[in-house]
């Protein structure tokens, strides 16, 4: 259990002396990274959320609100489409981006216009079938 604060002290007195108290210890002694910057340290301007940020390049996160995220994944959707092996592939990439779309179509926006309307099957396997034949 950690140590209480005890009354009367003020929090920013109390941390200090447990700070210095670790310090004597030699408890930040040899941490990873001691006596280098810290990384982007480069850039002059601060930005609150550094970390935030890192963090979700770390992961391959993204923050697009969701219709702006479903208009790059149907555009991703199209693109594997036309790169498909098969009718079968073609018809279940485009059937699988047309229900996230009807979905997003049938609930109010949560950010910008989703923009899109469900993409005709038929006309997509048309164009397929073209470009596979010459």
């Amino acid at each position: 259990m950690t140590e209480r604060k005890p009354p009367g002290v003020s929090f920013e007195s109390w941390i200090d002396k447990q700070i210095r108290d670790a310090q004597a210890r030699g408890e930040f002694a040899g941490l990873p990274g001691a006596g280098k910057p810290l990384p982007g340290g480069s850039d002059t301007s601060y930005d609150e959320l550094w970390w935030i940020k890192q963090k979700m390049a770390r992961e391959g996160l993204s923050v697009l609100p969701p219709t702006l995220a479903l208009r790059k994944e149907a555009e991703d959707a199209l693109t594997a489409a036309a790169a498909a092996p098969s009718e079968q592939a073609v018809r279940r990439i485009v059937e699988d981006i047309n229900t996230k779309i009807r979905d997003m179509m049938f609930k109010p926006p949560p950010g910008p216009p989703l923009g899109l309307k469900p993409y005709d099957v038929e006309e997509i396997l048309r164009e397929w079938r073209e470009r596979r034949t010459g």
